[in-house]
């Protein structure tokens, strides 16, 4: 492509098809909006009930909306998920693996129990899906798949081991899908949220949130539409040369 066309339509997302898992609440629901807004129509699979706030601001972009009330750690779910959505809008052209939990307890507490719902929603259901939409974007030479990691894909973190293994387990997934999926026209990439507002960080003048801070150097904390343009750039043509990469949206945080 010559320099002289380059124009914002590489970042439109007109006529694509988008599956963003957990995609009707918090992080997952700003991200199904930012692909809308491009123009992209969304599956969202989730557990959680959709209350239909999130049809409704999907609809008002122009976009079509489809929920999937479905368990993703299900035998065969992902698979029926990535089926449903060609049933539906004819492809997958865009897959964000956004669904994820969090347990947390002291080492000594942290079994089994903890740690298997973890590394089976936040880590395999990620890995399913991305096996099977890879079909669907290999027979048609083109796709995205975004897997959103975290700081702690980088760091360690108390209290949560299964958190920190699936995070970093998603950054090895993303590499090594880019390694065999890009010359098929296939892109693999990740982001690594920092740390985000919540009602408990806007709520209490902690010590240990007021330490969080000043790591920051922005020294505020992210909301979810500060991840929204991040998204879409991994998601539309703009970022077609960006394979294997974790972009971290984390106000500076590991660099201070």
């Amino acid at each position: 492509m010559e320099i002289t066309e380059f124009s914002m339509d590489l970042f439109s997302l007109d006529g694509k098809v988008a599956i963003v898992t957990g995609g009707n609440t918090g992080i997952g629901r700003a991200f199904s909006l930012a692909l809308a807004k491009c123009g992209a129509n969304i599956l969202v699979p989730s557990l959680i009930d959709d209350d239909g706030t999130t049809q409704k601001i999907i609809e008002e972009t122009g976009s079509c909306y489809v929920f999937m009330e479905v368990d993703l750690t299900d035998e065969g779910v992902p698979q029926q998920v990535v089926e449903h959505c060609v049933e539906v809008f004819g492809t997958v052209d865009i897959l964000v693996n956004c669904a994820g939990m969090h347990l947390s307890a002291e080492v000594t507490k942290f079994d089994r129990s903890k740690w298997d719902p973890m590394i089976q929603l936040n880590l395999t259901a990620a890995f399913e899906m991305s096996h099977e939409a890879a079909k669907v974007m290999l027979s048609q030479k083109s796709g995205k798949i975004i897997n959103i990691c975290s700081l702690f894909s980088f760091l360690g973190g108390q209290q949560s081991p299964a958190n920190a293994a699936a995070k970093h387990g998603l950054v090895g997934l993303t590499k090594a899908y880019c390694d065999e999926l890009a010359s098929s026209n296939i892109q693999v990439n990740g982001i690594a949220p920092g740390y985000m507002i919540t009602d408990r960080t806007e709520s209490e003048d902690s010590e240990i949130t007021q330490r969080v801070l000043a790591h920051v150097p922005t020294n505020y904390f992210a909301e979810d539409v500060d991840l929204m343009g991040a998204l879409v750039y991994l998601a539309s043509p703009a970022s077609n040369f960006v394979n294997g990469h974790i972009l971290s949206v984390d106000g500076g945080y590991r660099v201070r």
